[in-house]
């Protein structure tokens, strides 16, 4: 067996992959390979996603809903798979970013990368309002505005404890990625192991046969293509949670030989996520008392868990859901702040300059730490007295994702059919696989994105007040973010991008963004 390179040869590696982008190194190369694991699979979240909107699929599509889980996993896993590929050939700050960039052309690269950016601003937010649905059914002391039975008494609380946790994935964001990679790891390894725990607990007290999931709870009654109209509609609880895997790509430059560690780390990440995922909700519906009553359809996992466990050890699996909560939160920060670090010493951003400085102290860049965050809360105060606040901001996030990721499966097949894409070489690679993988990441991601943004009164406008604004909001808000910030790239910042001098690679120097970017 042949020993390991020393280190500086893949720094040196990993380097010469950034000066391609026509980019020095600025940040500090301290991510293991299980810190870019935890990094992606933090982002994903198993207790978070499956926690926060199980109610809503639940409610949508009874126990059935299930089979969404597996359907979402297929769908991502082809994406997933191209993204690892890329992440192989290049692993560099702002992924979906640099890597939209690399195979279209500059104008769909800033498309990308701006819908990822309001996309992650949006998912923070929608992350952080999983602390209302869970801190008060731990103690009633969280509730802090009303008793939580007032019409906006919920909607308002949440805002509260979301900000409180903004506020601390700003400042951990802020010291550094050190700090960040020590808690997200922790935080990780805590997740792990009581979802494994909460598994084992649940699987003992079963009452049912898995043939569960083959009850729809005549939730297909009422809608124009029967139970398939209702399956669609819950499956948004599912695609909420698979997504994000990227980020182990996004922290490419601050790891230790990315572009072996970030594709297993991709792959590992959804693939743990779907076994793990998948049994939980399994089980779940297996152990609960009962599959009749409201509690499923509002309380969601939160109120199996008390049902099954008891107070005691429900409660204790719930502390655990909150660690899981707070670093999905942070890992999303985190790669919010990558991809404007990306885009900022691309001058694709306003005030370019200051928002790609890297802090001497931290290593870091800090003021997009801070003005992400302060958006972040500025999309939860305009929505504090909507009671359909979980619904409507976790559904616009997760379109444009979608969207985003679009904007690279797209170009990556466009490359393939040209003979333009080359993998990299002794790196993970699709080979013949290549092409058929990445069709159906495109088929996928579309018909995804078309049933997410669909204007459902269920989804978008399912209580009072009933405005056919909120039905459409998502496509309105959506259609805004992609027609103004592209207007705004086109008519003020297309002739003044390219990369800036002070982070310029030193043998390329300051290189106009068109001819940085070439394939």
């Amino acid at each position: 067996m042949t020993s390991a390179p020393p280190r500086h040869d893949h720094d040196h590696d990993d380097n010469a992959e950034l000066a391609e982008f026509g980019y020095r190194p600025e940040l500090k190369r301290t991510l293991g390979a299980f810190h870019t694991f935890a990094a992606g699979i933090s982002y994903i979240s198993i207790l978070t996603g499956t926690f926060q909107l199980f109610y809503f699929g639940y409610a949508s599509g009874g126990p059935a809903y299930w089979w969404s889980w597996p359907m979402v996993f297929a769908g991502q896993f082809m994406v997933a798979l191209c993204f690892a590929e890329l992440a192989a050939r290049h692993p560099v700050a702002g992924s979906v970013y640099n890597w939209s960039k690399r195979l279209g052309n500059p104008h769909v690269g800033w498309l990308a990368g701006w819908m990822m950016l309001i996309a992650s601003i949006v998912s923070i937010a929608a992350v952080a309002l999983a602390y209302q649905l869970t801190l008060p059914r731990i103690s009633p002391v969280f509730q802090f505005v009303g008793d939580g039975t007032g019409t906006y008494d919920v909607a308002t609380n949440a805002v509260v404890l979301a900000a409180g946790l903004i506020l601390f994935t700003t400042l951990v964001s802020a010291f550094g990625v050190r700090l960040m990679a020590r808690i997200n790891t922790a935080g990780v390894f805590v997740e792990l192991i009581a979802t494994v725990v909460l598994i084992v607990l649940l699987a003992v007290n079963v009452v049912r046969g898995p043939q569960v999931v083959t009850d729809t709870a005549g939730t297909g009654s009422g809608q124009p293509l029967g139970y398939l109209g209702a399956f669609l509609i819950a499956s948004l609880a599912s695609a909420y949670v698979m997504y994000g895997f990227d980020t182990a790509a996004s922290l490419g430059e601050e790891s230790l030989d990315p572009s072996r560690n970030a594709p297993r780390a991709i792959v590992r990440a959804i693939v743990a996520s779907f076994v793990l995922g998948g049994l939980v909700l399994l089980l779940a519906l297996m152990s609960v008392s009962s599959l009749r009553g409201e509690r499923l359809s509002t309380e969601g996992l939160q109120y199996v868990v008390l049902d099954v466990l008891g107070p005691t050890a429900g409660k204790a699996m719930l502390w655990c859901v909150l660690i899981a909560v707070t670093v999905c939160a942070l890992a999303v920060h985190t790669a919010a702040v990558r991809l404007t670090f990306a885009m900022a010493r691309d001058n694709s951003l306003p005030a370019s300059s200051r928002l790609a400085r890297v802090s001497p102290r931290f290593g870091t860049p800090v003021l997009p730490t801070v003005v992400i965050g302060v958006l972040a809360l500025a999309i939860l105060v305009v929505n504090i007295r909507q009671p359909q606040i979980f619904t409507v901001v976790t559904s616009i996030g997760i379109v444009m994702i979608y969207l985003a990721y679009l904007l690279v499966t797209v170009p990556l097949l466009v490359a393939r059919l040209r003979g333009r894409w080359r993998p990299a070489e002794g790196r993970f690679s699709l080979g013949r696989w290549g092409l058929p993988v990445n069709v159906l990441a495109v088929l996928w991601g579309a018909a995804m994105t078309v049933n997410l943004i669909w204007p459902r009164a269920a989804v978008y406008n399912a209580a009072p007040p009933y405005h056919w604004y909120l039905r459409w909001g998502a496509v309105l808000f959506v259609g805004a973010i992609a027609v103004g910030g592209f207007a705004y790239y086109w008519f003020v910042r297309r002739h003044r991008t390219g990369v800036l001098p002070e982070h310029a690679a030193p043998a390329a120097g300051p290189a106009p963004a068109r001819e940085a970017t070439r394939s």
